[in-house]
């Protein structure tokens, strides 16, 4: 079965940083795309950062520079480092997987992606 679990989401003022990690089970996470996508109340989920098999790399424009995507094959989890953190970046951040080892170009919403977490929220007080 698969399955992916984040943690790490919290209560952080403007300027902070948070770490989430996504454990998962059931396959080898190395051999997926995966990627944190974000939904904050009234707004469109939108895709954070992907990262492929192979290791690289994408971001929301928004983002880069302050987040960063990473994965520790030898635990099977995903990272994603956020620093400098906004008001604007809080929402409930999920982790997701394709079964494509490339991540798919266009799928800023994330419909392609197989498998998703439960959600860890990420509060951001000014």
């Amino acid at each position: 079965q698969v399955q992916l679990v984040e943690s790490g989401g919290g209560s952080v003022q403007a300027g902070g940083s948070l770490r989430l990690s996504c454990a998962a089970s059931g396959y080898i996470l190395s051999s997926y795309c995966m990627g944190w996508f974000r939904q904050a109340p009234g707004k469109e989920r939108e895709g954070v950062a992907r990262m492929d098999s192979d290791g690289s790399t994408m971001y929301l424009d928004y983002v880069k520079g302050r987040f960063t995507i990473s994965k520790d094959n030898a635990k099977n989890t995903l990272y994603l480092q956020m620093n400098s953190l906004q008001p604007e970046d809080a929402a409930m951040y999920y982790c997701a997987a394709n079964r494509f080892g490339n991540c798919p170009k266009l799928d800023p919403r994330g419909r392609t992606y197989n498998y998703w977490g439960q959600g860890t929220q990420v509060t951001v007080s000014s």
